[in-house]
């Protein structure tokens, strides 16, 4: 189960890891492929913030990374409920603002990673 886990969590570090890439240095060209209902026109406008919400997604995929490395195992499963909660929140509230799809790709992914270390 540690193993499993460990890798679902390296998934969605991942995962953070790409949204950081594409919202900080690819927002105008990658960023439209992504966020279709997105005006077009505002891209270059919001570019600025995309990269600010980038840096925050990198703060979510650096937790995620940090915790596969603690060695004890209460303080690793603490920290990485703490992250993994994060991008829970994060996708609920990008579901319901910005793209449904969220949903799918950052709260279901980490609430069943939840589960997982809570279950264990």
């Amino acid at each position: 189960m540690a193993i499993t886990i460990s890798v679902l969590i390296g998934i969605i570090a991942l995962i953070h890891t790409y949204i950081l890439w594409f919202e900080m240095f690819a927002w105008t060209t990658r960023g439209k492929r992504v966020f279709k209902s997105f005006p077009e026109q505002l891209f270059e406008q919001t570019k600025a913030m995309a990269a600010n919400q980038g840096l925050y997604n990198g703060f979510l995929a650096a937790g995620l990374i940090w915790s596969l490395f603690i060695t004890d195992v209460v303080w690793r499963d603490y920290i990485s409920l703490f992250f993994l909660s994060c991008v829970a929140i994060a996708g609920i509230f990008g579901a319901f603002t910005a793209e449904r799809r969220i949903l799918f790709v950052q709260t279901i992914p980490s609430a069943i990673t939840i589960l997982l270390i809570i279950v264990k």
